[in-house]
C-alpha cells in the first residue's frame, strides 16, 4: 500500500455486491447528464463495486465479483467535483470519470439496482471529504499556533523565587475568632469557670434604728450607735421590769439594778 513514495493505509468506506456499467452519449447541454438518455436494459458491464480511501483521495473500485479482477478505476480528490456527478433525472444513477494510469480516462455511467445502495454510496464519499476538511482546518490551525512565538515561563538556571508564608498563618489564627464573631457567637468560658453563676443582686433591705434610751447608768447602757432591729409594737423594755415588779425590796432600794 505505497502512493507517492508513502505508505498509506487502506480503509474501505462502502461496498455493493452488484453495480451496472453503462456507455453514455456525450453530454449535449450543460444542464447535466440524463440517465433516460442510456440504454438502462443493456448495461455494458455488471460486478461489484468497492470504495477505498487512501489518505485524503478516495478510489472508486469496479471488480469482477468472483475473481476480484480491476474493471475501472476513478481517483476522486474532492465530492461533489466532476469525477463523480449525479444525473438530473434519478438518485440511483451517476457519472464517473475512470482513468486507466496512462493519463487516458473516460466518462461512464454507474447505476444501482436499489435506492439504498445509491444512498449508501453517496454518503460514505461525503463523510470521508468531510473528514479530510476537518482534518485540513486542524493542521491550519497547528500551523498558526506554531508560528506565534511561546511564552518560556521555566526556570532559568540558578533563579529561585521567595514565597512569604507568614501572613497566611496570622489569617489562618484569626480567621475562626472572627467567623464566630460574625455568626454573633459568644467565645467559651475560661477553664475551671465553665459552672460559674453569677450571684443574683443583693435586695434591698429596711432596717429600723430605734432611739437611743436615755443613759441610767446601768448595764444596759450600750451607747448611742448601737442599731436595734424590733418590731414597732413592742415594747423592748418590758421584759425587764416585768421581771423585778414583784419584790418590793428591789423599789424601796432604788438602786436601778435589776433582780434576776
Amino acid at each position: 500500500m505505497m502512493a507517492d513514495g508513502n505508505a498509506l493505509y487502506e480503509s474501505v468506506l462502502c461496498v455493493k455486491a452488484e453495480v451496472h456499467v453503462y456507455r453514455i452519449p456525450p453530454r449535449s447541454s450543460n444542464r447535466g447528464y440524463r440517465a433516460a438518455d442510456w440504454k438502462l436494459d443493456e448495461p455494458a458491464w455488471s460486478g461489484r463495486m468497492k470504495i477505498i480511501a487512501k489518505g485524503k483521495t478516495a478510489y472508486i473500485k469496479l471488480e469482477d465479483r468472483n475473481t476480484g479482477e480491476l474493471f475501472a478505476q476513478a481517483a476522486v480528490e474532492q465530492y461533489p467535483s466532476s469525477v463523480v456527478e449525479a444525473v438530473v433525472d434519478s438518485s440511483r444513477y451517476f457519472v464517473i470519470r475512470i482513468e486507466d494510469g496512462n493519463g487516458r480516462h473516460a466518462f461512464i455511467g454507474l447505476g444501482f439496482a436499489d435506492r439504498g445502495d445509491s444512498f449508501d454510496f453517496n454518503v460514505a464519499l461525503q463523510d470521508h471529504f468531510k473528514w479530510v476538511k476537518q482534518e485540513s482546518d486542524l493542521a491550519r490551525q497547528e500551523a498558526v499556533q506554531d508560528s506565534v512565538p511561546k511564552l518560556d515561563l521555566g526556570f532559568k538556571e540558578g533563579q529561585t523565587i521567595k514565597i512569604n508564608i507568614g501572613n497566611m498563618k496570622k489569617k489562618e489564627s484569626g480567621g475562626p475568632l472572627r467567623s464566630r464573631a460574625a455568626a454573633g457567637l459568644l467565645p467559651p468560658p475560661p477553664a475551671g469557670k465553665a459552672g460559674a453563676v453569677l450571684p443574683p443582686p443583693a435586695a434591698h433591705t429596711t432596717t429600723t434604728t430605734a432611739p437611743a434610751p436615755p443613759s441610767t447608768g446601768t448595764l444596759l447602757d450600750f451607747g448611742d450607735s448601737a442599731p436595734i432591729v424590733a418590731p414597732p409594737s413592742q415594747d423592748m423594755w418590758g421584759d425587764f421590769t416585768s421581771a423585778g415588779s414583784g419584790s418590793a425590796q428591789d423599789s424601796r432600794s432604788g438602786s436601778g439594778w435589776v433582780q434576776f
